[in-house]
Parts: structure tokens; C-alpha cells; sequence
């Protein structure tokens, strides 16, 4: 959503394509795993009354809006992407298939996991650990607005510092909001990687990949 409050900023979809067009185009393949909390968050609206099965579903239906959204920003950047649904959305695009998804990366295609695990209690960011833990990943990038981990709010807190590594047991003992504690589990029990970054900071992708420290390295 860019500097909006709501939906969706065509400059922001257009300057994360940008990136990740660097990183293809440098052999890299990509798999992306897409929120929704632009357009509705599920969790909040069952805390206001509505049943969080219905909130969720609704909540999956709108990662699917945003990973269409960029699928178009690869697809005018000369790309090739594919958007694959965790639920059945057969005439948009493609049930999500790991064989398939898999296939589609080793060709060049970026893929894009919409609608999270395709079940209501899981987010998205357990959704992306599931994905990376699924296709192979070498390394699962949780891309967001700080440029790390941090002993407290570095926005609330002026005194807050940047971790630079992390054990997965280190953010779970301290209760660090990196990702829910489902996704960390996960990315500790198969030996999946994970960097911390933020994703307006431009060639912060492209940092991580070459290895170079850049947010903070959880393992």
C-alpha cells in the first residue's frame, strides 16, 4: 500500500518487481508468498465481532488480489510469473501443486503463493516457511518495514538495537516478533535459513543474496 493507509500502491508493486527482475535476472530463482493485510486483515474483524474462519477466508481471497496485482508488475517488466492459490480459484490462476511449483522455478518463472496454507489459524508468514521448507528454498527472506530485529520497537523505543544473528530458540525464548512462533518452529525444525530485512531499502534483496550483511540472519 505504499505510504497509503489502504489498498493497493502501483509505484510500490512496480519498484518491488524492479528487484526482483535483479534477482532473476542474476540466476536467482524466486518464490514470493504474498499477505493480504493491505486490503482486509481477518484477524482484526473476528476481534470485532465476526467468526475468524469467514475473516480468514476473506483474508485469503485478498493475498490473492495482491499477487495478482504483482504477477501484472513482472509480467509489464518482460517477465515470467505465476500466481499459485493454496485455494481453488481455477479461472485467475493456478491451484497451488509443489511438483508444478517447483517446475515453474527450475524454467524462470517467478511464482507466487497466494491465499497462505489454504486454512483459517495460519498466517502468512507460516505460510512462507511451509513454501520455502517445501520447494527447497536455500533461504527464506521475511521482507518488511524495518531493516532487522531489534531489542524492542526501534520506533517506541530510540535505544533499541539491531540483532545481526539470531538462533531460531534465541527468538523464541524472547519472544522476538520476527515471525508467529508456528513459522520459526518450522524454519528451526528443517534447517531453514531466514534474513530479516526491509524491503524499501533498494538492493536490500540483492544484499541478501550476495551474502553481504544485510538485517538480521536468524539460524
Amino acid at each position: 500500500m505504499g505510504e497509503g493507509q489502504y489498498g493497493i500502491d502501483p509505484q510500490t508493486i512496480k519498484r518491488i518487481a524492479e528487484e526482483v527482475e535483479g534477482l532473476v535476472n542474476a540466476g536467482i530463482e524466486v518464490g514470493m508468498v504474498i499477505g493480504g493485510g493491505n486490503i482486509f486483515r481477518g484477524a482484526g474483524l473476528a476481534e470485532a465481532g465476526m467468526e475468524r474462519v469467514t475473516g480468514d477466508h476473506m483474508g485469503m481471497l485478498a493475498t490473492v488480489m495482491n499477487a495478482l496485482a504483482m504477477q501484472d508488475a513482472l509480467e509489464d517488466l518482460g517477465m515470467y510469473a505465476r500466481v499459485m492459490s493454496a485455494i481453488k480459484i481455477n479461472q485467475i490462476c493456478e491451484d497451488y501443486i509443489r511438483r508444478r511449483a517447483v517446475r515453474h522455478l527450475e524454467k524462470g518463472r517467478v511464482v507466487i503463493f497466494a491465499a497462505g496454507t489454504g486454512n483459517p489459524f495460519f498466517t502468512t508468514d507460516s505460510a512462507a516457511s511451509l513454501r520455502a521448507v517445501e520447494i527447497g528454498a536455500d533461504l527464506l527472506i521475511k521482507a518488511t518495514k524495518v531493516d532487522g530485529v531489534y531489542t524492542a520497537d526501534p520506533i517506541k523505543d530510540p535505544t533499541a538495537t539491531r540483532y545481526d544473528t539470531l538462533s531460531f530458540d534465541e527468538v523464541l525464548d524472547q519472544r522476538l516478533a520476527v515471525m508467529d512462533a508456528t513459522a520459526i518452529v518450522l524454519c528451526r525444525d528443517y534447517k531453514m535459513p531466514l534474513c530479516v530485512l526491509n524491503i524499501n531499502k533498494p538492493g536490500a534483496l540483492m544484499n541478501a543474496m550476495l551474502g553481504n550483511n544485510e538485517g538480521t540472519s536468524v539460524r
